[in-house]
């Protein structure tokens, strides 16, 4: 199929003549120049312009190419060529244009007239004649030059389809019933060469040779791409998908060729393809797709959705129920199933069960008939305490009930859900805080119960401790007497013990001597006994003062080591002591002070067979207060005891054959001693290496 160099614009006359010429000069059949000719001259003068010339066959004339004629008017043109003595016919030997009127020619062929162009080579019978429709006489110059220019050319090109086999047309009628069709038809040699195309398929395959250069590079590539697709179809009936372009859009457009091999009558094989579109059968099956998808995927989302939901509402513990508009039950969770739905397998209690789920159903219906119905349509929201039944078990089960409506965008009713939250718990905790307030009055009682009798035990307690103290009072009292009593006759006793001894009453035998020398010590030892528990019975009687006054602890320590000298000679200890440098003046009770070393050096060399005793003295500046140790290497105390000894009439070795003798109420004189001076005695001791009682008082007593 020839596809000669796209005219160009009618108006530019020097390069539209020279576009002109090479476009007939491409032109490789008579029916393209004629065309070409006509269609410059339309667009030119924007008349109606045929060209007439030798037709097919038999010979009879047609028109080779039309612009703003109908097919009668064709018709008209070419009989009256052919018909000898016509006005048209003597344009056939003689030269040179002419016009004539519109009823020139028989069917008012050109209204208002037409002007008349042999065309051919010079000197020669005219091979064809140009009618271009004008009101009057004068020839333009582009018809002229249109005439000398086409004519040589168009002349060549009819003698040559003249000598060639002319390739068969379709009649007019089968062409203009085929150019009604709707899709693109075409009739093609088996190489593929173009034939004959209807109107929808020029307008995909053929462009003219003024057609823009876009549109003309989209019909060479559906050209290529017809060509190459019916290549592919063979000799027999064949049906394939071929893409092709919009040359005037430029759109991406599907056609299903369908081509049917034809054998002509004269001999040559020729293709009918026809084209139907498919880009909107495409576009709509692609839309449907993907509607289809986004259906699957809308689909699958919901499904998601839906058990994402379940999970949720399997996942709460308490029952909830979604109901219809009618009540009906469409959705439950794992709960409410166990309250409402039918059991699956019937067990042993199988009809009990059934029985409880349709009281469950039944009461459960009650409930929401305060929602449903024209009379309840505007109560949004229903709350109730229900007592539903187990259905395995047929326990109750109190339930609080809440339903809510669900109303849609128009504000009709949609369903009803209804949440319900068990209230065992809450009833047992009832219960129990109800219990929990009856055993607080009962505790509350008893214990104001037993706050009076405490306070009764108190009481007696108190009058005891009164009758106590009036007891050791007079116990006190007691012993203070009769020590007082008995330290009296002994003294006289102990006098005249001694004076005996100095020989008063004449020298005494040394038996007298001896027993006279017994009754003084045990004088003395009772003497001394009598003195302890009257100190004892003067201190808890209160009546033990103190008398307080400056004095140097060395000067007392002296005092104390020399009234104990005979004791330490006698006993073969090494006794020493050590006094600390500094050591300041002391305002205290002297007397008391040196009592309580007295004894705690007295039960030193008692306790002690071997080794020696030390005595330190000195003042803690810290505290303020002096510390006068007594350390010996006796036999040690036990720790079970160490506080045992400083009680009254306590020792270690309470026995009645205890190795040692004494009252026990000195080291507990000595503690309270100690306590009226503000300080205390403290020990430290370990059994076999010896004990170490300290008195700790302050330097400065205060007067109590």
């Amino acid at each position: 199929m020839a596809s000669p160099a796209p005219l160009p614009p009618a108006e530019a006359d020097p390069g539209a003549r020279l576009v002109l010429a090479e476009h007939l000069l491409a032109c490789e059949s008579a029916v393209a120049c004629a065309r070409a000719v006509v269609e410059w001259l339309a667009r030119r003068h924007g008349a109606s312009t045929a060209c007439v010339g030798p037709g097919d066959g038999a010979g009879a004339s047609v028109c080779l190419a039309s612009e703003g004629l109908t097919g009668a008017q064709q018709v008209a043109l070419a009989r009256a060529w052919d018909t000898q003595g016509s006005p048209l016919a003597g344009f056939r030997n003689r030269p040179g244009a002419r016009w004539l009127a519109a009823d020139a020619v028989e069917g008012a062929a050109m209204p208002g007239g037409f002007l008349a162009v042999p065309l051919g080579r010079s000197g020669a019978p005219a091979a064809a004649l140009l009618v271009v429709g004008l009101p009057g006489p004068a020839v333009p110059e582009d018809v002229a030059w249109v005439a000398s220019c086409a004519g040589p050319p168009l002349a060549r090109q009819l003698a040559s389809d003249a000598r060639a086999p002319r390739r068969p047309e379709p009649d007019r009628l089968l062409r203009r019933v085929i150019n009604a069709v709707s899709d693109p038809v075409l009739l093609t040699d088996t190489d593929g060469t173009l034939l004959f195309a209807n109107a929808r398929a020029e307008g995909l395959l053929v462009a003219g040779p003024d057609a823009s250069p876009g549109r003309t590079r989209a019909v060479e590539l559906n050209q290529r791409l017809f060509r190459e697709t019916l290549a592919q179809g063979g000799t027999s009936v064949h049906r394939r998908e071929v893409p092709l372009v919009d040359p005037l859009e430029g759109m991406d457009l599907l056609f299903e060729l369908v081509t049917t091999p034809v054998l002509a009558p004269d001999g040559p094989s020729v293709v009918v393809s026809v084209l139907r579109n498919l880009t909107d059968l495409g576009r709509a099956t692609q839309a449907l797709g993907e509607s289809y998808r986004q259906l699957r995927a809308t689909e699958r989302e919901a499904r998601s959705e839906r058990h994402r939901l379940d999970r949720v509402l399997d996942s709460v513990a308490d029952p909830i129920i979604l109901t219809d508009p009618a009540g009906g039950m469409v959705m439950m969770n794992d709960p409410a199933e166990r309250l409402f739905a039918w059991p699956h397998e019937e067990g042993p209690g199988g009809e009990s069960t059934l029985r409880r789920v349709r009281a469950n159903d039944a009461l459960f219906a009650s409930f929401l008939a305060n929602l449903l119905g024209p009379v309840n349509a505007s109560v949004s929201r229903w709350k109730s305490q229900l007592t539903l039944d187990d259905p395995s078990t047929g326990a109750p089960v109190p339930m609080e009930a809440m339903a809510n409506k669900v109303l849609g965008d128009g504000g009709e009713l949609t369903g009803i859900v209804t949440v319900f939250h068990d209230r065992t718990e809450v009833l047992e905790r009832a219960r129990l805080l109800e219990r929990v307030k009856e055993v607080s009055s009962e505790l509350e009682a008893r214990v104001q119960s037993a706050t009076a009798e405490l306070a009764e035990q108190n009481e007696k307690l108190r009058r005891q401790a009164i009758q106590l103290e009036q007891a050791s009072a007079a116990k006190s009292q007691f012993l203070a007497n009769m020590s007082h009593e008995f330290r009296t006759p002994l003294n006289a006793i102990l006098g005249y013990t001694n004076m005996l001894l100095q020989g008063v009453s004449g020298e005494m035998t040394p038996p007298q001597r001896r027993n006279l020398t017994r009754i003084d010590s045990n004088g003395r030892h009772l003497l001394e006994v009598i003195n302890e528990i009257l100190d004892i019975t003067r201190i808890e009687a209160g009546r033990m003062p103190l008398h307080l006054s400056d004095f140097g602890i060395p000067e007392l320590l002296q005092e104390v080591m020399a009234e104990m000298d005979p004791i330490i000679a006698r006993s073969k200890l090494t006794v020493d002591s050590r006094l600390d440098e500094g050591l300041p003046g002391v305002w205290s009770d002297r007397q008391k002070v040196k009592q309580i070393v007295l004894n705690l050096l007295s039960n030193a060399l008692k306790f002690t067979h071997e080794g020696g005793v030390h005595v330190a003295a000195e003042y803690q500046n810290a505290t303020g207060t002096v510390a006068i140790s007594v350390k010996d290497t006796g036999i040690g105390i036990d720790v079970s005891n160490q506080e045992k000894i400083f009680e009254d009439f306590q020792q270690v070795d309470s026995s009645p054959t205890r190795a040692y003798g004494g009252t026990g109420l000195g080291l507990s004189i000595c503690r309270r001693l100690a306590a009226m001076l503000g300080g205390r005695v403290s020990l430290q001791s370990t059994p076999g290496q010896g004990s170490t009682f300290t008195l700790h008082f302050p330097r400065r007593a205060r007067r109590t």
